[in-house]
């Protein structure tokens, strides 16, 4: 057992080089929800639950986004390891392309159908109204965040992460200004409320998108090829459909499903309550699994790399050990924050949200133990599954494991003990979490065949250092 966490000088030092920028960059993004959230839910209990609404269809777009980013890993993290820039260049153009129309679908519907589309979600007159007006404005800023999202990508997969939490710093800490020149009406401006949380957005997302496009021109490390770019041709187009579009679809499918939870939840009694407790606690347990969601990223990228550098017969132990320490690590993480939440958010954090002695405290309470208790099984299923079997070309059984268990286990069951049985958000929330453990059960055996090691960059157009 102790052999498998013995390796060549250097290892870990690369390990943290990859893995802190990657947790930071996370650390910054699921942020910029809570910082919204935050100054949003000091306006009341109707504003926050309108955001939390106007999120769920926003958080299938992330998961688009982050499955293109993904998809696009699988191929880029290969290709670096064998140094085809040239390939990595066309893969990006795919990506660029992709990403720009979900952003573009997305903007439409939210930015001239919002009361429409966010009926869909819930059933509370007043809270739809709310989420549509912060839907209107939001919707927009995936028309410049589909860029970025696919730019700080490829270079992440590259071994670059701190390209991603340079741009998305930046972002953050202009998003938090904003927020409280508009929802209050600071210097001037007029206190806008949740149109202003959604323009705030909005401008930040075209401040990281001015940033990376004058990156992208200006940076001599990687230079981008405008006729690649553009033009990425059919045999990339291919391979990218072969071995991107499953873990494309893997998120999308991913997204929407689990953005029926918080929709089952808008239509049980008391879903006012429900949805602002959630909104509080989804945002607390995104800050809480960066950590997590960094082990994965990590992994992918130095799986991916060690099979297109042609070390094929290392990359089991390498993936047995990432899995080990993504389990080791969300038992202690888990610990911790448990230990957290009732020493420190229960009573600090609770009264500036207004969740003190409240429904909506006791269920945020309950949400939180329940997630923080599953954390080391939720760290290792996901990063065996989006780390090492994506990392390793394994697309097609990853996406099958990751999907399973949420359509035909989590999702019915939810639905029965919500809407159905009406059981309370307690079995709502256990059913919510049935999904890791039969994603860790079936990832584990499909890890220990060693079927999942593949390499994707068989060469199309020859191989070249530079574009």
């Amino acid at each position: 057992m102790f052999k498998l966490f013995q390796r060549e000088a250097g290892f870990y030092r690369k390990l943290l080089a990859l893995a802190l920028p990657i947790l930071l960059q996370n650390l910054i993004t699921n942020s910029l929800g809570l910082v919204d959230t935050f100054m949003v839910g000091t306006m009341g209990q109707l504003p926050l639950a309108g955001v939390t609404l106007a999120n769920i269809p926003v958080f299938v777009v992330q998961l688009m986004m982050f499955g293109i980013q993904s998809g696009s890993a699988v191929l880029i993290s290969q290709y670096r390891g064998k140094g085809d820039l040239r390939a990595i260049n066309r893969i990006m153009g795919i990506g660029m392309y992709t990403a720009g129309f979900v952003g573009l679908v997305f903007a439409l519907v939210m930015g001239f159908l919002p009361s429409q589309f966010m009926s869909l979600f819930g059933k509370d007159p007043q809270v739809i109204a709310t989420a549509a007006r912060y839907a209107r404005i939001v919707g927009w800023s995936y028309l410049f965040d589909s860029f970025v999202q696919i730019y700080i990508g490829v270079h992440r997969a590259m071994g670059n992460p701190r390209r991603g939490l340079y741009i998305l710093g930046v972002s953050m800490v202009g998003n938090t200004f904003l927020n409280w020149v508009f929802i209050f009406g600071n210097l001037g401006a007029p206190q806008l409320g949740v149109e202003g949380a959604a323009l705030a957005t909005l401008l930040a997302r075209v401040l990281s998108c001015s940033i990376a496009v004058l990156w992208a021109v200006l940076d001599k490390g990687f230079r981008i090829d405008p006729a690649l770019l553009f033009r990425p041709g059919r045999e990339m187009v291919r391979r990218f459909v072969r071995f991107a579009t499953p873990v494309m679809c893997n998120e999308t499918f991913w997204g929407l499903g689990s953005s029926l939870f918080p929709t089952i939840m808008g239509h049980m009694d008391g879903s006012e309550e429900i949805l602002a407790a959630y909104a509080i606690a989804g945002n607390i347990t995104n800050l809480c699994t960066v950590g997590v969601f960094a082990i994965a990223g990590t992994a992918a990228i130095l799986v991916g790399q060690e099979i297109g550098s042609g070390n094929a017969d290392k990359v089991y132990s390498l993936g047995a050990l990432l899995n080990a320490l993504a389990f080791l690590f969300g038992l202690a993480a888990g610990a911790v924050f448990l230990a957290l939440l009732y020493f420190f958010i229960v009573p600090v954090l609770y009264p500036v949200f207004k969740l003190a002695d409240s429904a909506a405290g006791d269920i945020c309470t309950m949400m939180l133990t329940v997630v923080f208790i599953m954390m080391p099984l939720r760290s290792f299923e996901c990063t065996n599954i989006v780390g090492v079997l994506r990392g390793g070309g394994d697309v097609r059984a990853a996406t099958i494991i990751d999907l399973t268990p949420l359509w035909l286990v989590a999702l019915p069951l939810a639905a029965l003990a919500g809407l159905v049985f009406k059981l309370g958000i307690l079995w709502v929330q256990l059913a919510t979490m049935s999904e890791n453990v039969v994603k860790s059960i079936v990832g584990f055996w499909r890890f220990q065949s060693g079927k999942w090691i593949r390499d994707v960059t068989i060469p199309i157009y020859g191989t070249e250092t530079q574009p």
